[in-house]
């Protein structure tokens, strides 16, 4: 019961700040509250942490998305840009290890795997979430 109501005030508290780092772009990192969701549901993982600003359908286009100094990837054409091949070893390395460059006013996107094996204390664990957010989106390209 404790752990659940220190997990309701993290997820507050980190909701709080992303409404501020939305009020102040250029001062405020953004910031996705990290909640629970099933390592096999890669819908609901992708509407937590990436919808924000990817946006829903994966184009770029989420809430947070203007806050942001570099626009995020469009996520839906990702085979297109890839030769017709759909990239997902080198998605694999992003969920990883994040990106480098500085879309999100600092340094990279978020490295969620580490935050994914901070969530479930297993790499078997992380490892299936970024499996199946990969697989996710794989339905989300133009076709």
């Amino acid at each position: 019961m404790l752990k659940r109501i220190l997990f309701g005030c993290l997820v507050a508290a980190l909701s709080a700040n992303m409404g501020h780092a939305l009020d102040h772009p250029t001062t405020s990192k953004i910031v996705i509250p990290v909640g629970p969701t099933s390592p096999a549901d890669a819908k609901q993982m992708f509407t937590s942490y990436c919808a924000p600003c990817h946006g829903v359908d994966g184009r770029g286009h989420g809430p947070a998305a203007s806050a942001l100094r570099v626009p995020p990837t469009d996520l839906s054409n990702l085979t297109a840009k890839n030769g017709g091949k759909f990239p997902d070893v080198s998605l694999m390395a992003v969920l990883h290890f994040g990106v480098d460059h500085a879309t999100h006013g600092g340094t990279q996107m978020p490295a969620w795997g580490r935050i994914f094996t901070q969530m479930d204390h297993t790499e078997m664990a992380r490892d299936q979430r970024m499996t199946n957010l990969v697989e996710y989106l794989r339905t989300l390209q133009v076709r």
